[in-house]
């Protein structure tokens, strides 16, 4: 099914703003396991070798989900799927979880390219919701690093951990842990096999502790109220959010990075390896029912270094992304995206996308949301049922009209 869409090539201004089972944690167990059931291999149609890659988009809308082509934004494919469904690439370059009712389950983009030497092979074939699925009463985040993709339950404290290029067979073998106590929470697999664990309950959350590869603690650090979010930055450091700043991980040492402001929510961040800075929200009024804050925060993991940057506009948690070489991203309700260098915190540039726009009063509902894919940022507009790729080398921007209205976006 294709879109009925108007493509509009135009050019951005680039306006330069003015800077404005052992001790404590192992009460949980830890086992590996092939899973539960065996599960069918996806069932979308065999792919053709195509001529050149043909990276995909995954938007959610109320009752289903579109797979696009990320170059033409053409609807490939329509998929019916009831509920409020949520988005997170599976970290194979093929299929994205889908955070639905009853667990993580596989959608295959059916789009993908396979290295071979000093080239690669490039396959595209039909999208489809696949039987795979990981079981969770309350699916949560979902985090790629290192080879490994970490499925985390909310309602249970399962942590599932795969190697997602085994999709492509059918559900793939997982080594699983369970937290002490069922949370909000997240965890991050590292290259040694260690795993970052948050600490919680379902009343509160305090901080996070870090396993080895036997799910022995080796350190742990208390002193993260709140604690929500992870990104990783360069050198395998990890950061998790806090109600008063940052945990850095890094190098086998928790250290705490503290707000400027009693209360200092970072709850949202965004890393790249391309830099040491980690992308924040910045959250200061804790009686606000819905704040709208206008700064953002820069931390420098090597050094503590914790900046606020005045953006003269309000965002949300569907703000933040990271361009191919690091710079900060962040889509404004003044219908701008605002590209800041991480390490001055100096505006680069401006490039108008959408008219303004006020945020909804619930979380679930369709706002206008950020996704980088490369050296193009995708945003979603709802109140026009489209979507633009903007070009962060030109400031191009290109308009398609959707069929549905968008809420979540991510890619492949």
């Amino acid at each position: 099914m294709k879109s009925s869409r108007s493509l509009a090539l135009t050019a951005g201004p680039a306006t330069v703003l003015v800077a404005g089972c052992a001790a404590v944690l192992v009460a949980g167990c830890a086992t590996s396991t092939a899973d539960d059931t065996a599960a069918p291999t996806p069932t979308s149609t065999a792919p053709a070798e195509v001529a050149a890659a043909e990276p995909r988009l995954a938007v959610t809308y109320d009752g289903g989900i579109l797979v696009l082509d990320a170059n033409d934004l053409d609807v490939v494919a329509d998929l019916p799927l009831d509920g409020f469904n949520r988005l997170a690439p599976a970290g194979d370059g093929r299929h994205v979880f889908v955070s639905t009712t009853g667990g993580f389950r596989a959608l295959d983009t059916g789009s993908w390219s396979e290295p071979h030497g000093d080239h690669a092979h490039h396959y595209a074939g039909t999208p489809a919701l696949t039987d795979v699925e990981f079981a969770a009463t309350k699916p949560g985040h979902v985090v790629r690093h290192a080879g490994r993709t970490v499925l985390f339950d909310d309602g249970t404290g399962r942590i599932d951990i795969l190697d997602p290029s085994e999709l492509a067979d059918g559900k793939p073998r997982a080594d699983t842990y369970t937290a002490p106590e069922a949370h909000h929470g997240v965890a991050v697999a590292l290259a040694d096999g260690s795993l970052i664990v948050t600490l919680g309950d379902s009343e509160s959350r305090s901080g996070i502790a870090v396993l080895d590869a036997e799910r022995r603690e080796l350190t742990r650090n208390e002193q993260c109220p709140g604690v929500h979010g992870e990104a990783v930055a360069a050198d395998e450091t990890v950061v998790l959010g806090c109600e008063d700043g940052l945990l850095v991980y890094r190098d086998g040492t928790i250290t705490k990075v503290a707000s400027p402001d009693p209360y200092g929510r970072i709850g949202n961040q965004a890393g790249s390896e391309e830099s040491a800075v980690v992308l924040g929200d910045y959250k200061s009024d804790p009686d606000a029912e819905l704040e709208r804050p206008q700064r953002v925060s820069l931390t420098d993991t090597r050094t503590g270094e914790l900046r606020l940057v005045d953006l003269g506009t309000s965002y949300t948690f569907r703000s933040l992304g990271r361009g191919p070489h690091g710079e900060a991203l962040v889509l404004g309700t003044d219908g701008a995206l605002h590209v800041i260098d991480q390490n001055s915190g100096a505006a680069v540039r401006r490039i108008d996308v959408l008219a303004p726009w006020t945020e909804p009063d619930e979380w679930q509902s369709p706002r206008p949301a950020l996704y980088v894919q490369g050296h193009t940022a995708y945003v979603t507009d709802p109140a026009n049922n489209a979507l633009h790729a903007v070009d962060l080398d030109s400031a191009q921007v290109q308009t398609a009209s959707l069929p549905q209205t968008p809420n979540e976006i991510t890619g492949t």
